[in-house]
């Protein structure tokens, strides 16, 4: 029972605006609902009569009702109304009244609406005509309104109605709602919800295609409203209606507009997304050919202005003579994408058909270059969004190779695609849910044995993707920007790690990476500060390392100087990571605030192989000595490689000789050894 209620959602409001006490039951005769006139003349509330059997009502209302006049009207397919029955309510009067019960289905169920029409409730619905003639009138003079009865035929309908449909009262009376509708899917599936919901007591509302007598079109804000006429006992239905065919005229051009590309009548990419969406929705199998015209501002210098609009309409009439019946957009100045079903060998013909049937410029072939990219759905990506990315992926590959070229991508740069789009959706939860790891990497003061300080490092062990390494993870974070979200997430652990190691009597260092893009926005080094204040975390055991990239940046950005200086000024130093690899300007080793040069690895690595490694990073280290800055070398996995560069004069040395990156308790291991 609780469930068969459950599954119900007849509008209460309707109910409670009928003029009469009104009574919902199901076919087994159990009252679900009742309107608040029932609750008033009965005595029970909705929640009393919940689950209890047809016997119930029958003995405590309608006694004088035989079991097999209830029965049929619980059967009954169409309305019952009995003149005259003797019904009790709560302070066991007797009163007289007539019944109407109509069998409607909501959800697949089948139910009864039991209306007690009482003489004196008749009284007060007439006396009250009058208001409702106004309110009549008064909609008239404003809206087109339209009558239905209980089976959706046409009553009647008013002047406004008859103006704007064409139609005549002699024509439309008797005519169905659904006549009123063009007969198309889109307009079946509105109309079919209109007519669920006045069956089953809602009001409906909203903007809806119409059409006139000769089938042309038009558009109303439609309210349509289950109500009871009285003088028939019968259910009815008006429909209250607005013309918006102006402003509806005036949104479709605005969307054509927005859609299409004025230049060459082809649809945009905002267009282009809605289509492949509703493709992919009803999964049809296609090509999505990407064509971008190579070098197209030089051929505009070249040539005179008058090919500018020229070439591309020109190069759009032999799109669409070439792929015929395909679906074409334009994405922008000079690059277009074809959706097609034709074959790749096919879709790579169109650079011969150029050629064969060139451009002219004043009667001179322009030499038109194309670098195009064929990707295939479902078979290669999934998502519009994926489309593109492998699109401009594989333009990109075509350019490199010298352009003039239609391809598809391999199969194994289609799945590290597909995983790199599947890291960037996964990191957002991660960094959401807080499931990035730190672990740490420490530093051996060479002079003092001991570890003074320690690297930490991002780790992401993923339940979908995998264990996704650092030189996988952080390109990706810097391209979408998630390098700014990781780097705040890393900043707070440190802080806090500092923390409970300064509480544990132990003043280590820890230095976190860096990236320039973190440092783009001008509020870095505030945010920073405010991290360290928040922790209570010293600036002095915080250091930040930079790659020799943002290091040449910020050479060029004052602002992201100053914001270094003022970091500097708070106490956090700055090590230059990865010495050596990047570019060959030392002009920023005077300009910046660094305290520390870090070798790279890729240098140690080799350092006993090779004798011009070794004079090179011993020429490294007495660079950074000369320039009174502390030398770390990193990558050190081997005696032999920390007692040569001991030698050198580095002041400290990290890697695995020393430990791999561990989590923090294993670092407080370390420490007591």
């Amino acid at each position: 029972m609780s469930h068969m209620h459950k599954s119900f959602t007849i509008d209460e409001h309707y109910l409670n605006s009928l003029p009469f006490p009104t009574i919902v039951m199901n076919q087994d005769g159990q009252a679900i609902i009742l309107g608040k006139l029932a609750e008033q003349l009965f005595g029970f509330s909705t929640i009393d009569i919940q689950g209890h059997t047809a016997s119930f009502i029958q003995e405590n209302l309608l006694r004088h009702l035989s079991l097999e006049t209830f029965q049929t009207i619980l059967q009954n397919d169409e309305s019952t109304y009995i003149d005259q029955i003797q019904m009790n309510t709560y302070t066991n009067e007797e009163i007289t009244t007539a019944l109407l019960a109509k069998p409607f289905t909501e959800q697949g169920e089948r139910f009864i609406l039991m209306m007690f029409m009482l003489p004196e409730l008749m009284i007060n619905s007439v006396s009250n005509s009058s208001t409702l003639v106004d309110l009549k009138q008064g909609l008239d003079s404003t809206f087109m309104t339209v009558t239905l009865d209980h089976d959706g035929f046409i009553l009647e309908c008013n002047a406004e109605f008859l103006k704007t449909s064409q139609w005549t009262p002699k024509r439309v009376i008797g005519k169905t709602f659904w006549q009123l509708f063009p007969d198309n899917e889109v307009s079946e599936k509105i109309t079919n919800t209109i007519w669920r919901n006045l069956n089953s007591g809602h009001t409906w509302q909203g903007e809806v295609e119409k059409i006139t007598k000769t089938g042309q079109s038009y558009w109303v804000l439609l309210t349509a409203i289950p109500t009871f006429n009285l003088e028939t006992n019968e259910q009815q239905f008006i429909l209250i209606e607005k013309d918006i065919t102006k402003s509806k005229t005036i949104q479709h051009q605005l969307e054509k507009i927005a859609y299409i590309d004025t230049e060459t009548g082809l649809m945009n990419a905002h267009r282009l997304e809605k289509v492949i969406s509703s493709m992919i929705e009803e999964e049809r199998h296609f090509s999505f050919v990407y064509l971008s015209i190579d070098k197209f501002y030089t051929l505009k210098e070249l040539h005179d202005q008058q090919i500018d609009q020229g070439l591309i309409v020109e190069f759009t009439n032999r799109i669409k003579m070439y792929f015929q019946d395909s679906t074409m957009a334009r994405i922008n100045e000079n690059d277009f994408v074809v959706i097609t079903p034709l074959s790749e060998w096919f879709i790579q013909g169109f650079l011969s058909y150029l050629q064969q049937h060139p451009i002219y410029n004043s009667s001179v072939a322009v030499p038109i270059s194309i670098s195009g990219g064929i990707t295939r759905y479902p078979e290669d990506q999934t998502t519009f969004s994926q489309l593109m990315k492998a699109s401009i992926a594989t333009i990109t590959t075509v350019r490199e190779a010298g352009g003039d070229k239609i391809v598809s991508l391999s199969k194994a740069t289609h799945k590290a695609l597909n995983r790199k789009a599947l890291i960037e959706k996964r990191l957002l939860q991660a960094l959401d849910q807080k499931n990035l790891k730190v672990l740490y990497q420490p530093q051996i003061d060479v002079y003092s044995r001991k570890i003074t300080a320690v690297e930490a490092l991002v780790r992401w062990e993923d339940e979908v993707i995998g264990v996704v390494s650092p030189d996988e993870l952080i390109p990706i974070a810097e391209e979408t920007g998630l390098i700014n979200n990781i780097g705040s997430f890393m900043l707070e652990k440190a802080c806090e790690q500092v923390l409970t190691w300064k509480k544990a009597g132990l003043d280590l260092k820890v230095s976190i990476n860096s990236s320039v893009r973190e440092f783009r926005d001008k509020n870095m080094a505030q945010s920073i500060l405010e991290t360290l204040a928040k922790t209570g975390c010293p600036a002095s055991l915080i250091q930040i390392e930079i790659t020799e990239k943002f290091a040449l940046e910020a050479e060029a950005a004052t602002f992201i100087t100053k914001q270094m200086r003022k970091l500097e000024n708070e106490g956090i130093s700055f090590i230059l990571d990865d010495f050596g690899t990047g570019y060959g300007s030392f002009r920023y080793m005077q300009i910046l605030p660094i305290d520390t040069l870090k070798i790279d690895k890729t240098f140690t690595s080799s350092l006993l192989k090779s004798e011009k490694t070794q004079k090179l990073m011993n020429g490294m280290v007495q660079l950074g000595k000369s320039m009174e800055l502390k030398v770390v070398a990193e990558g050190v996995e081997t005696a032999e490689q920390a007692d040569l560069l001991i030698s050198y004069g580095c002041d400290a040395i990290q890697g695995y000789y020393i430990s791999k990156p561990i989590p923090a308790e294993e670092i407080e291991v370390l420490l007591v050894k």
